[in-house]
């Protein structure tokens, strides 16, 4: 019995050709391992992505297009106001002229005559036409009041509000962010607990409650400080004197002002500063050798800024409208003292004209919140 022969392969027909491999097609005399040449030709598809940054997030809209939009909803938050301003004012309770009519004995005759002098005897609508053309012209109407045009009277009242307000806004601003970039760098400490306990209290107070405690303590009581107006009678403007006494009577104010805003700036600034202390470039910029102090100052403060730049401009806006209360309180003579004096009248232009100025000065610290902050973060730029 003879053993199979072990399996041999099939024979191989030397005269048939094996299948090719496919290699890649080159220029004559080239290698295809090598690279190409530096001049020569490259594919569109790679040369489109070898000059893109791949790290490069893509760009958005451009400035004009996003300025455009903004300022459009500026306008129209504008013409709301506008529209607001003018009927909302109207069903108010009682009756300038009606008012007028008490003070002094007038006559039927009189007080129609009166109410055709002030407009009141139109139609709503015509009322508000002349209202709206006059805004656009810069003619705000009369004062019923100061028998003065409404447009000399805010121009004359808005120096002493910028300088209350101003001096205000800028302190609480400094106070506000560098304790809260403390606070969060010392996350949990004695010093931080007291600071945020503290900007908590205050931020709850009520402004005019605060005014008051503090008029009758500095101003009654103790004897410290003047206790209303601006400067004091007898003082002759332009001198060093004038300047001293006007510094004397903003103090009161100014500190009820910042002890109730500086509180949400101290916040956000330490929630922002919370949120970047576990980021890895810090580690980074430790790393380098840098200090704590020179970690915080030039890498995580001004990233943690960013946050606060719309809450520090649009609550510039809302300082000026909401100086109503301190300028009552301290007899500050500004706008928000002549607003007051306005709505107990009621002096309608007068009224319609302090609400549009505050109005606005709200609209632009926000029109401007949103181009600052789209400059100062990419991702804005970019979304």
């Amino acid at each position: 019995m003879s053993a199979n022969p072990p399996s041999a392969e099939p024979p191989v027909d030397p005269h048939v050709d094996e299948p090719a491999v496919a290699e890649p097609r080159t220029a004559a005399g080239e290698d295809p391992m090598q690279d190409p040449a530096p001049g020569a030709p490259q594919d569109s598809t790679a040369q489109d992505i070898a000059s893109q940054d791949i790290d490069e997030p893509p760009a958005g809209t451009s400035f004009l297009a996003y300025f455009g939009r903004k300022l459009g909803g500026a306008a129209i938050s504008m013409l709301m106001v506008i529209l607001l301003g003018f009927f909302a004012f109207r069903i108010l309770p009682g009756d300038p002229v009606a008012k007028i009519a008490r003070e002094r004995p007038m006559t039927a005759e009189q007080v129609a005559a009166l109410r055709a002098e002030y407009g009141l005897d139109q139609p709503l609508l015509v009322q508000f036409w002349d209202y709206l053309t006059g805004i656009f012209t810069g003619d705000m109407g009369e004062s019923y009041v100061y028998q003065q045009s409404v447009s000399s009277l805010i121009a004359q009242y808005a120096w002493p509000t910028l300088l209350l307000t101003g001096t205000a806004a800028i302190i609480a601003i400094v106070l506000g962010l560098w304790m809260g970039q403390l606070a969060a760098w010392k996350r949990n400490s004695l010093f931080d607990k007291a600071t945020t306990g503290t900007s908590l209290i205050l931020w709850s107070v009520p402004t005019f409650w605060l005014a008051l405690i503090l008029l009758m303590v500095f101003g009654g009581t103790l004897q410290w400080l003047p206790t209303g107006g601006m400067v004091s009678p007898g003082v002759e403007p332009g001198t060093f004197a004038y300047v001293i006494d006007v510094a004397e009577h903003l103090i009161l104010p100014v500190i009820t002002m910042v002890a109730v805003i500086y509180a949400q700036y101290l916040l956000v600034m330490r929630a922002s500063l919370l949120e970047e202390m576990s980021a890895d470039y810090l580690t980074t910029a430790r790393a380098k050798g840098l200090n704590e102090d020179g970690v915080r100052r030039k890498h995580a403060v001004p990233n943690a800024l960013l946050p606060t730049v719309t809450l520090v401009f649009m609550h510039i806006g809302g300082l000026i409208a909401g100086a109503v209360t301190v300028e009552t309180v301290f007899s500050w003579p500004g706008l928000g003292k002549l607003t007051y004096e306005a709505i107990s009248g009621p002096d309608l232009p007068l009224l319609q004209g302090t609400f549009v100025v505050f109005s606005a000065a709200i609209i632009v610290m926000n029109l401007i919140a949103d181009l600052l902050y789209r400059q100062l973060d990419p991702r804005v730029r970019r979304a």
